[in-house]
């Protein structure tokens, strides 16, 4: 049911696929890139660790499980999926980076890390270790302390569930929005979270939800609306 959808996101011009170990998607990610016929350099595949992998053994065994899983020879971004507070840090974070330095995956970067997390990530790996923090980011958790700590430190923060769940439609403020811009408030919401320097991976399985998200990128929000945004 998953495959369809992601075919046609990759025809409408989708090439930023974020999966998981633990979502049993990367068969799927893997078939619908190779059966489109586009590149495989054209495309941002992000892949997990689950975060039962994360001892070394475990985590660095679990790399190539997913390579042959998805059929490709890298990703281009592997997360930590959770932190594990039953695994060392150290342990997991240096497999993480020996992850990359074996060439399983061009960028590393983190999920639902806390400001203690990402700053014991510096400690030990180095300022600009990491390329990204992937976290609950919509307009109703608009996480300031960590906006404001990951624009300090140069790391860009990933929004999952950028819509939240769809509820933004429910939102007056972001139902007049979208009428001033003849599009539907999810839309506002992504385009408010790439304003804000943010990358988004919203959800999508029909043609008109596909689209709706892919009109963010044209969608230009005035000084008043971002603050009207802001303030929810």
């Amino acid at each position: 049911e998953a495959l369809a959808p992601m075919m046609l996101a990759i025809e409408l011009g989708y090439r930023h696929i974020d999966t998981a170990q633990i979502y049993g998607s990367e068969h799927n990610v893997g078939e619908a890139v190779r059966r489109s016929g586009v590149p495989r350099e054209d495309f941002f595949i992000t892949t997990k660790v689950a975060e039962t992998r994360l001892n070394r053994d475990a985590f660095l065994a679990s790399v190539p499980k997913s390579l042959e899983t998805l059929g490709m020879d890298y990703v281009d971004l592997l997360l930590v999926h959770w932190p594990n507070e039953a695994v060392p840090f150290e342990e997991y974070m240096t497999a993480l980076a020996e992850a990359q330095q074996r060439g399983w995956t061009k960028l590393i970067g983190v999920s639902n890390f806390t400001i203690a997390h990402l700053d014991a990530a510096r400690a030990l790996l180095g300022e600009g270790a990491l390329a990204t923090n992937q976290v609950e980011v919509h307009p109703f958790l608009q996480v300031p302390k960590m906006r404001d700590y990951a624009r300090q430190h140069g790391l860009l923060l990933t929004a999952y569930q950028p819509i939240a769940k769809g509820t933004v439609n429910d939102d007056p403020v972001m139902q007049r929005i979208g009428a001033a811009h003849g599009v539907p408030p999810t839309t506002i919401s992504l385009a408010f979270l790439m304003t804000e320097g943010h990358i988004v991976i919203p959800s999508a399985g029909s043609e008109e939800h596909l689209r709706d998200n892919l009109a963010a990128r044209e969608i230009a929000l005035s000084a008043d609306e971002m603050d009207a945004i802001r303030a929810l």
